[in-house]
């Protein structure tokens, strides 16, 4: 399928083959947006792990600082007390043996978190051919099985965002909209690349961060020169000040 106008304009207004350090890469991005609504930005890297093996299955979660910028729906499994504390949260859909039922009976997935209690998870479990494709069975790697509910919930609404491998050792990431200012992108991308060098497994060899490409929903991909991911609190006031 060939590439519409808009991405094609884009794409001729920087180089492709260039790797360009983080604001320069933020930058490109935002002004190579041309949709009409307010696109995401997107991290995407190839990192040095093979997913073959379980113990380089990455799979986890990072606080982006300045928010996603997205309408998060989060569903929480529990019941009682852990019910009310999701509610009082914010959460938009909270069920016990009712909602398993809906999603069991009907396909009901319509939300993109789902936080469960570690007692229900007997019950939870029934769906994982429901929720599994989609990337929605709560997990504790990722804090969707937990007993602070109010906490877990807060975080997901605020900006907390699920990340994981795929089969070849991909992760894609949004990291806000381009209506952030560049310091806002330059801090949540600080807050991938810190999680993703913390999180990496102790068997994997050679270089662990070989590839980072940035791009909007629509727009083309600009690379990052991966020499120079490490954002310091000096460059984000020099961004600040300029």
């Amino acid at each position: 399928m060939g590439k519409g106008k808009r991405y094609t304009a884009a794409a001729t207004e920087f180089d492709r083959n260039k790797l360009y350090s983080p604001a320069e890469a933020i930058e490109l991005v935002k002004k190579s947006a041309k949709a009409k609504f307010d696109e995401t930005v997107e991290f995407a890297t190839r990192l040095g792990v093979d997913p073959r093996k379980a113990d380089q299955i990455l799979r986890g979660t990072v606080s982006l600082p300045a928010g996603s910028g997205r309408t998060v729906r989060i569903a929480v499994f529990a019941a009682g007390e852990a019910a009310q504390a999701a509610r009082d949260a914010g959460a938009d859909i909270v069920g016990a043996d009712d909602l398993i039922n809906r999603c069991l009976n009907e396909g009901f997935v319509e939300f993109d978190v789902a936080i469960a209690t570690p007692d229900i998870m007997g019950q939870v479990g029934r769906l994982g051919r429901v929720l599994g494709p989609r990337g929605l069975m709560p997990n504790p790697k990722t804090g969707t099985v937990t007993t602070d509910i109010a906490k877990a919930v807060t975080e997901f609404k605020g900006g907390r965002i699920e990340y994981r491998t795929d089969k070849v050792g991909n992760v894609q990431i949004p990291m806000g909209k381009v209506s952030f200012e560049t310091k806002a992108l330059l801090e949540n991308f600080r807050a991938i690349v810190e999680e993703l060098s913390r999180a990496k497994p102790a068997s994997a060899k050679g270089k662990y961060i070989r590839t980072v490409t940035l791009s909007s929903t629509m727009g083309p991909g600009v690379k990052v020169d991966t020499n120079l991911l490490r954002i310091t609190d000096e460059i984000l006031s020099e961004i600040s000040a300029a």
